[in-house]
């Protein structure tokens, strides 16, 4: 069976779109502009640069006014104008101690170098609808932010820094941290690009993390989340959780000097769990932590912790250093290919399409087999009634004899 081209609904489709601008206009409220998406809707502009693997704010928030708030589709419309541009050049690695940040937290120690920094989060605020904002104006907002930054100059410490060490960096020097073992290509210099290369398996870690870097946010939260309720082995303790803005760094074409070209908003976590100490060896190591990491550009703290915890079940299942259950989140293979939104809604989407030949072909099969079971049924029912018939005939003979 081959499949055949679908031809004509042109004018059928340009209406279709037609109607998408309808339905998003027919409010007939002001048009939203950019630059009120970009401000007001950070969190899901930040989640559609992320997803779409493109950090641009402003061309992140025309996408989700174009696609009227869909996350996924956003992040489709980011990821296919990237695949458009030139590659002028690449980025210096980046430390993230030299982030400047507005928020850092560690769940391992109280007292950090530095000191723990809150910064803007809902995490202890009770999650009730706040209706104040439907009568939300122009006036109350220039008033909060006159009183709010009245509040910051008046508290302002002069020389304060905004970059600190990193919490992790500690526990190595008093060697807690099991280093990541080189496994397969792990040990290559060069990053794996996995958007000019294709992955397989056993992946490079640097693959495993720009394919969950890019990964959709609520596939990374679900399959995290079953590793540590239990269809897992990870149980880890939050290192540190990072968010602030990091400097890029290029080499000068010229000089080949670094120079910085700016800063982007991300968020960095780090993730510490127990790595199994003894095993086939006959010495017995001292125990350890073993480190995943998590990233997402903007502010996108689930995203990060997720992806760390994923990153650790993968590592510790790659090592040989489980302690009991892997389950699926240690599945590298199972992981990477299910986590990208944009290629699951494409397959989900590919049902939408016509399917006529195909599912005629499912029908032909269909009525084939039901005739074959008619038969088969009707010989089964012609073999019982002959045999009905010969028993009948044998007693009846039976019966003149005697």
């Amino acid at each position: 069976m081959g499949y055949v081209a679908t031809k004509g609904g042109t004018e059928a489709v340009l209406k279709a779109e037609q109607l998408v601008e309808y339905f998003r206009l027919r409010g007939e409220t002001e048009p939203i502009k950019i630059e009120q998406i970009k401000s007001q809707f950070r969190l899901a502009v930040d989640r559609a640069m992320s997803e779409g693997s493109l950090y641009a704010p402003e061309l992140a928030a025309l996408a989700l006014k174009q696609s009227e708030g869909d996350a996924v589709e956003a992040s489709f419309l980011l990821r296919a104008y990237r695949s458009t541009l030139p590659r002028l050049s690449y980025s210096l690695p980046a430390n993230g101690t030299r982030m400047r940040l507005i928020r850092r937290i560690s769940s391992t120690f109280k007292d950090i170098p530095g000191g723990q920094l809150l910064g803007p989060t809902r995490d202890y605020q009770p999650r009730l609808l706040n209706t104040l904002l439907t009568s939300e104006s122009s006036e109350t907002m220039r008033r909060f932010l006159a009183n709010f930054e009245k509040q910051v100059e008046s508290n302002e410490t002069d020389g304060q820094s905004s970059t600190f060490p990193k919490v992790i960096d500690s526990m190595r020097e008093q060697d807690l941290l099991a280093e990541a073992a080189s496994i397969g290509d792990d040990d290559i210099d060069e990053p794996f690009d996995v958007t000019r290369k294709a992955t397989s398996f056993p992946a490079p870690r640097s693959a495993r993390l720009q394919i969950m870097a890019r990964g959709d946010a609520g596939s990374l939260l679900a399959l995290a989340y079953s590793s540590i309720r239990g269809y897992g082995d990870v149980h880890p303790t939050l290192g540190e959780m990072r968010v602030g803005y990091l400097p890029i760094e290029v080499a000068h074409p010229l000089t080949g000097e670094s120079v910085e070209i700016g800063e982007i908003m991300i968020t960095e976590c780090e993730m510490v769990s127990r790595v199994k100490a003894t095993g086939n060896e006959e010495i017995e190591l001292s125990p350890k932590f073993g480190l995943g990491y998590g990233f997402s550009f903007g502010h996108g703290e689930d995203k990060a912790v997720s992806m760390s915890i994923l990153d650790r079940a993968i590592s510790a299942a790659k090592s040989g250093k489980v302690h009991g259950q892997s389950g699926p989140a240690a599945d590298e293979e199972f992981v990477l290919q299910h986590i990208d939104a944009i290629e699951a809604s494409g397959f989900t989407a590919h049902y939408k399409l016509p399917h006529y030949v195909t599912f005629q072909a499912d029908i032909s099969v269909l009525e084939r087999a039901k005739d074959h079971a008619t038969a088969k049924n009707a010989a089964q029912a012609e073999k019982q009634l002959r045999l009905q018939q010969k028993l009948a005939k044998d007693a009846q003979d039976n019966t003149l004899l005697d």
